[in-house]
Formats: structure tokens, sequence, C-alpha cells
């Protein structure tokens, strides 16, 4: 295994020919990353690797605090003066990284550039509810809604959303112009992106000069460049085994905090086997959490009880929700009220589980297998190449899978999205099939509705309905992982796993 091999001196082979160049240059920071970004242009850009490194190019309107409510950025401050509109206040004195002021013309084409058909952009879905985009004066933004959407702020926020020079069309991805504090300098597809201090960002420039992001789509690779000291820094790349060994690394450092992606298992809720909801209960009861975060993730993970990350505004908390705990004689009760007796064999319930080929997510469904065999439930493992395997759970193919929301669930609109009726792909990802009146009528409320206190009761009632009725479970929340040379100070963990630690951490 990998962490065996980095505990060996025999593994310090050469590797100048993978990065050239990399530990000459002290002033730059090296940061491996697993893929090239589709596209810096955050308009565009929809994958980790451009949300991220583009989120140092480009500010966006409002930024996500610790507890993932939405803070004042370009955007000073806003107000809603009914439900269809957003007045949103820009801040002055910001500037473009070619020295142009950035005002509310800027604002509004990046937004109206997303809706127009000047770019051709899965994220124009995002702005799908808005009506038209007013310039009030140069600093002032109204936005005119067709319909009432509380996500709409939330899709303006860092590594979702940046704003752009008035007439960037769509090319900007490959010579970005943003306000953020990196200016673009290069990019050379599957090899690296390279950005530089913005001196003049208008919320303090940041100390580290030079950033090389690498790409490394190998993880032994990634992990033996911070071992030999040619990587600097890593975020989410390596697996558990890979960050357990590199803690005993001298000249390196692991910071691990929480993170908010969630891993979860979805049920077809109208499958036969799998309707009442008992039967999902008693799954829930034969599941035991910790024994799986220890194995698989060296206990780097938490239990997760909702959707929504650790700490979120709108999460309901332990005591708010009905609980599942590992209770073999619990979930064998629950199969016996929902009338499955054992057979011959002692097996109460038989169905499937679809996974991808992905070798973490396999081991986790034999791991799975056995603890629900326990409970006289024997679960079949069909695996498939990701295409396949995300076709048939798109279509209702399935019985029950295993995958994670990443970014998404950082929002409470992620349960419309999940679970909605409205939400049956290929309108959402309410894959199961799931519907409730009621949950479809808390979510029309919370949309709509300003006090964030009187949306949170909304929500909270929505993931008790969610805890009780169990279209999915939410299994745990893997640690936000960084590893980094000594060299590097001062990184301050984002539970979304951006790269924003960059804006103030510095390097020796």
């Amino acid at each position: 295994m990998l962490w065996v091999c980095l505990a060996l001196g025999g593994c310090h082979r050469k590797m100048e020919d993978v990065h050239d160049g990399w530990g000459q240059e002290r002033a730059t920071l090296h940061f491996i990353i697993e893929s090239s970004p589709n596209n810096l242009d955050l308009r565009q850009g929809t994958d980790a690797q451009s949300e991220r490194v583009g989120g140092l190019i480009y500010d966006a309107l409002v930024r996500k605090d610790e507890h993932f409510a939405l803070q004042p950025w370009l955007a000073t401050s806003w107000e809603r003066p009914d439900a269809l509109t957003w007045v949103f206040h820009l801040r002055s004195g910001v500037r473009f990284h070619d020295g142009k002021a950035m005002g509310a013309e800027d604002v509004a084409w990046s937004m109206r550039s997303m809706m127009d058909g000047t770019l051709v952009s899965a994220k124009g879905g995002a702005l799908a509810a808005v009506s038209n985009i007013e310039v009030r004066d140069p600093l002032t933004v109204v936005v005119h809604m067709k319909k009432a959407d509380n996500a709409l702020l939330f899709n303006l926020s860092d590594g979702l959303f940046g704003v752009v020079e008035r007439g960037a069309g769509k090319d900007e991805g490959l010579h970005p112009v943003g306000t953020g504090p990196f200016k673009f300098v290069s990019q050379v597809q599957d090899k690296d992106v390279v950005v530089e201090r913005n001196a003049d960002y208008w919320a303090g420039a940041p100390t580290i000069a030079r950033i090389d992001f690498a790409v490394s789509p190998d993880t032994i690779t990634s992990a033996l460049e911070l071992k030999k000291g040619s990587g600097d820094v890593e975020s989410n790349v390596l697996t558990s085994d890979m960050v357990h060994a590199l803690r005993e690394q001298k000249d390196l450092r692991v910071d691990s905090g929480p993170g908010s992606v969630v891993i979860y298992a979805n049920f077809n809720v109208n499958d036969p086997a799998l309707r009442d909801k008992r039967v999902r209960q008693a799954i829930a009861c034969a599941l035991d959490k910790q024994p799986l975060i220890d194995a698989l993730w060296r206990g780097e993970a938490k239990a997760a009880d909702t959707l929504l990350p650790l700490g979120h505004w709108a999460a309901a908390g332990e005591s708010e929700l009905p609980q599942y705990r590992h209770d073999v004689a619990r979930a064998v009760r629950l199969l016996d009220e929902a009338g499955l007796k054992p057979d011959a064999r002692g097996v109460r319930l038989r169905f499937t589980l679809k996974t991808s080929t992905d070798e973490t997510t396999r081991l986790l469904a034999q791991s799975v297998q056995q603890q629900l065999r326990e409970a006289g439930i024997e679960l079949t493992i069909r695996s498939a190449e990701f295409g396949t395997f995300y076709s048939d759970i798109t279509k209702g193919a399935f019985q029950m899978y295993i995958l994670r929301w990443i970014g998404s669930n950082e929002d409470p609109d992620i349960f419309r999205y999940a679970y909605a009726t409205q939400s049956f792909p290929p309108k959402g990802g309410n894959r199961g099939r799931y519907s409730n009146a009621r949950v479809d009528a808390l979510l029309a409320a919370a949309s709509t509705e300003t006090s964030q206190d009187v949306r949170r009761k909304e929500y909270v009632e929505v993931q008790q309905i969610l805890a009780d009725e169990l279209p999915g479970i939410p299994l745990w929340y893997p640690n936000n992982d960084v590893v980094h040379a000594e060299r590097l100070s001062g990184v301050v963990l984002d539970p979304g796993g951006s790269f924003g630690f960059l804006r103030t951490a510095e390097l020796r």
C-alpha cells in the first residue's frame, strides 16, 4: 500500500522530470491540484479546480462565512424591498487587474451575459428566476425577479460567481481579468496555472508573491512530490492513508478540520422493496457509521444527520431529529412490522446497491453489505464506470446508490433540488422520486421568506420530515485536509475546501 511505500527510503526516486524547476524559486508556492480547471471564468467554470483557482482571480458579490451565512464582499450591503426585488450597493474604489474601475455596469454585464446567450453556461440556470437587471447608479444594481428565489444570493457567492469587466465574452477564461487577490499569468492545459500577487488588492495584498498550481492527476506522485519537497501544498487530493503517512514527515504539516462535502445513500422510494419507510429506517439502524469511518477514512470524517454541513445556520441539531443508532434488534423489529419475515436462509429483504467503480466507494459498498447481513438483509452490489452509473440513477434505474454532494449542499436550497416533487430529473436531483406535499409547501415558503430565523424553522421541519421518512441517509462528512510544507504558515481552513487561505497565508 502507498502509506507503506512512503515510509520507505527506497521510494526516493527522481521526480524532477515531472515538474521541472520546482523548488528553484523560493518566492513561488507550488500547489498540487489533481486536474486542470476547465474554465477560470467563474461564469462558466463548473469543476472544483475552476471554482477554487478562479475564486482567487475574481471576486463575488458576497462571501460565505464559517456558518455558510452570506456576508458582504463586492456588495457592501443589499436589501429586498419585496420578495421579487434585490438592491445591491457596491464597494467603491475597487479596480480590475488592468486598472479599470469596477462598477454597476460590470456587475450587470456579468449577470446578463449568463442569461442572454452571450455565454452558453451550465451556471445560467442559477439565474433562471431573474427577469431583468437595472443599473440605478454607478454603485447600485437592482435585480428584478420573475419569481422569488432565496438561492440567488448563494449563487452570487465566492467560487460560484465572479464579476468580470463589461464586455467580457466567452473567451474570458483564456486570459481572465478580475478584481481578486491574484492576477492571472499563464495556463498550460494538463500542466499548470500560474498566478501572481495583486499588490493593489482592495482587501489587502496577499503576502505570497507567486503560485504555481501544478497538475498531478496521480495521487502517488502527488504524495511523493510533497515528501521530497518539490511540492509545497495540496488540498483534499490525497487518500486518508496517504495523509496519515505524511503526518510523520518532519518538514510537512497536516491541517485538518470539518468539511462540507457530504456522502449519502439514496433510495428509490417507489421501488416495491423499499416503498415502506420502516424498511428504510431498518436499513439505517443496521448501518454502523463509526466503524466505517474508522476503517475507510482512518477516522478523518464526522457522522452526518443532514445534508447541510456541520455548523450551518439552517442545519437541524441532533436533538431536533429522529436518530438511527446502530441497533440490529430495532432493525429486525422494523422489518417485522413491515411484514418482512425471514426465509429459510434467514433473509428478510433483498435489494441492490449501485455504485461507480471508484475503489473507495466499492470498499464502502462491501462493508455496508456485511453490516446489513446481520439484520437479515441481503445486499447485491452492482458497479459500473461512472458514466453508466450516473445515467442509471438519473433515469431512476436503481434501488439504492451512494454518492456525495459537493458545494451545492452549502445552501439549504439543496433540499428543493434533492427532494422537492418539482425536482424529478431532468429538472433537478430528486432521483429517488420522493414526494411529500408538506415538504413542498415548506420549501416554497422558505423560497420567499426574507427572515432567516423563519427560514431556519421551515428548513428544520423539512429535515425532520426527511429524517423520519428517510428517502436518503446522510452518512458522513470527510474532513477537509490540507498537507503543506513547514515553510507555508497561516493556513486557515475553509469547510468548503476553497483555496481562500492563500489570501492571508505566508511563505518563508
